[in-house]
């Protein structure tokens, strides 16, 4: 995987008041911003181009980050306007700016140790997802992954969406059957979930994953936070 899209758009509205002034993705944890972490890892897992969608206080994310030279990347950043465009409206919106093969998508508020190249460059149906035990704010999970590493969305016992995974363009072709009539969709750009685009691959087994067993966080709340600044500087698992 050359490509990669990380979702940074969010309001961040759990974590305030830290995010009254800077975006959750940028905020500081182990020396550095959280974002920074993910970075770090595409450079050495291959990737060299990173689209970054971005709407809260959008204009900090280059002010801090710049072009990406400083990690041998190349960013480019994808604005959503002053509303975010959901996950599934995200993609669409930042799908132009990334190139026709698969690519590796990260969210901006967690944190994980997974090693990104071990994920696979091409997924054997349309999506990639990788799966991690169930934290205790998500204790039902999302999705159960069976024996031959497919995910389904029923039965136990049941996984989370770690946030992270491989995605084909192809997910996105028949994103208005998938959504239907939810609120949004008319809007220019487009404002969707994608969940419905997930529980459609799903449906035509067209979607798998694998289980990450390593640390793995969603920084949703200034105590997870402050958790995994614990975390880093004493070595105990989040």
């Amino acid at each position: 995987m050359r490509h990669a899209l990380i979702f940074a758009a969010g309001l961040g509205e759990r974590m305030r008041p830290l995010t009254e002034h800077t975006p959750k993705p940028l905020l500081r944890v182990g020396g550095k911003p959280l974002i920074a972490w993910h970075l770090e890892k595409l450079a050495a897992a291959g990737v060299y181009y990173v689209v970054i969608n971005t709407s809260h206080l959008a204009e900090q994310f280059p002010a801090t980050l710049g072009d990406g030279s400083r990690w041998g990347l190349r960013i480019r950043y994808a604005y959503e306007g002053p509303t975010p465009l959901e996950t599934g409206g995200g993609m669409l919106n930042a799908l132009p700016l990334l190139g026709p093969e698969p690519f590796l998508v990260v969210s901006g508020d967690v944190w994980c140790d997974a090693d990104f190249a071990a994920l696979p460059a091409e997924p054997r149906g349309l999506v990639h997802l990788l799966m991690t035990d169930n934290p205790a704010h998500h204790p039902h999970g999302d999705f159960r992954l069976d024996a031959a590493s497919q995910l389904h969305d029923d039965g136990e016992p049941r996984l989370t969406y770690s946030g992270i995974g491989v995605f084909r363009h192809e997910l996105l072709d028949s994103w208005r059957e998938a959504v239907g009539t939810a609120p949004g969709i008319d809007a220019e750009p487009p404002r969707f979930k994608l969940r419905p685009l997930l529980e459609a691959a799903m449906a035509h087994g067209k979607m798998d994953g694998s289980h990450h067993h390593g640390a793995w966080t969603d920084v949703g709340t200034p105590q997870r936070l402050a958790e995994l600044e614990t975390w880093l500087s004493s070595s105990r698992p989040p």
